[in-house]
């Protein structure tokens, strides 16, 4: 089996190509990486001392694209996944991440292969999602507990970003329905763990922890600043996993969307991740407080993974103090070099 993970060299992917490496013995994995994005040239060094090879190629490249070796599944992690980028830069947003998939998806009709995309909770709409906590007192605390299903309202708006995501699915279900391709769709919330550079809009998680180690500034940024945003994170090795269970399986469970992320259980704000960053670094400063927030801010997402655990069985095993654990070490451990990353 020959599988292309484009992204390869960003967190998803990097951390993916090395994990089906060791877990698919006859497997050759490469991966698809124009090396663009910060951090990536530490995640290329991982690939290449566990011997997968990247192609450094545009993904709005379709001519190099098609040229390369035929592939088997093509899992497409790669994407421009800054949220507030897509509303200052939507041209890129738009060229990576619809026009990627296209591309991605001509080759994936030249190989005869199988796609595995890497959607997100973003393609909901956030009027919807604000709604959700309409009668909540946000400026004290969110008290819900409800997860979104993948039957939530995906009508606009969605942000730009989240628009491609939309799109990209609906493309690849066209080719589908016209050339008979066999995919997955997967729709994940907050993915974190080790070698994710995390910022702002991207990766809040690691970010929030290093700027507890390194001492630096950190704001609640949004509904009074106060921290009460809530997310459900999902450890990237459980990601890996669900992943693994679909490409064994994809033979017979195909054309179909999935939720994935952490769930109820794994749901925390910034208020007590900020505690739990506390709790594991010893240090503790003051987070200021910016009351305003982008129009593209939401205030609460938690998964539902009941289609998930039907068809294939699983959940995710890691839970929030595993996950914020797990980067607190990796940071620790590689402190001297990380530093310039957050």
């Amino acid at each position: 089996m020959k599988i292309l993970i484009t992204g390869g060299c960003g967190f998803v992917g990097s951390n993916l190509a090395i994990f089906l490496k060791n877990k698919l013995n006859n497997a050759k994995i490469s991966s698809l990486d124009n090396l663009y994005r910060k951090g990536s040239e530490i995640n290329l060094k991982r690939l290449k001392k566990n011997k997968i090879k990247n192609y450094k190629i545009d993904i709005k490249n379709q001519k190099q694209i098609l040229r390369l070796k035929k592939f088997d599944i093509i899992i497409d992690c790669c994407a421009e996944a800054a949220i507030e980028i897509s509303r200052k830069n939507p041209d890129r947003v738009i060229h990576t991440n619809l026009i990627g998939t296209y591309n991605i998806l001509k080759k994936v009709l030249k190989d005869k292969s199988k796609i595995i995309f890497l959607s997100s909770s973003r393609v909901y709409s956030i009027k919807r999602l604000r709604e959700l906590i309409r009668k909540q007192k946000i400026l004290s605390k969110i008290k819900i507990r409800k997860s979104i299903s993948e039957k939530f309202s995906t009508n606009s708006p969605k942000s730009i970003y989240g628009l491609t995501k939309k799109a990209s699915e609906d493309l690849i279900r066209e080719f589908s329905y016209i050339f008979k391709i066999k995919y997955i769709i997967n729709r994940f919330g907050v993915i974190s763990g080790p070698w994710q550079f995390g910022k702002q809009d991207q990766g809040f998680v690691s970010l929030w922890i290093a700027r507890h180690i390194y001492k630096k500034d950190l704001s609640y940024i949004g509904y009074g600043g106060l921290g009460n945003q809530i997310r459900d994170i999902i450890h990237i090795d459980d990601v890996c996993e669900i992943i693994l269970k679909q490409i064994n399986s994809i033979s017979k469970k195909f054309n179909q969307t999935f939720n994935i992320g952490g769930g109820l259980k794994n749901r925390v704000s910034l208020k007590q991740l900020t505690i739990i960053s506390q709790n594991l670094t010893g240090n503790k400063f003051k987070i200021s407080k910016k009351p305003k927030t982008s129009d593209y801010d939401i205030p609460y997402y938690v998964t539902d993974n009941t289609k998930l655990k039907k068809t294939f069985n699983w959940s995710p095993h890691k839970s929030i103090h595993i996950i914020t654990r797990d980067i607190y070490l990796w940071i620790l451990k590689n402190k001297k070099i990380l530093k310039k990353y957050f």
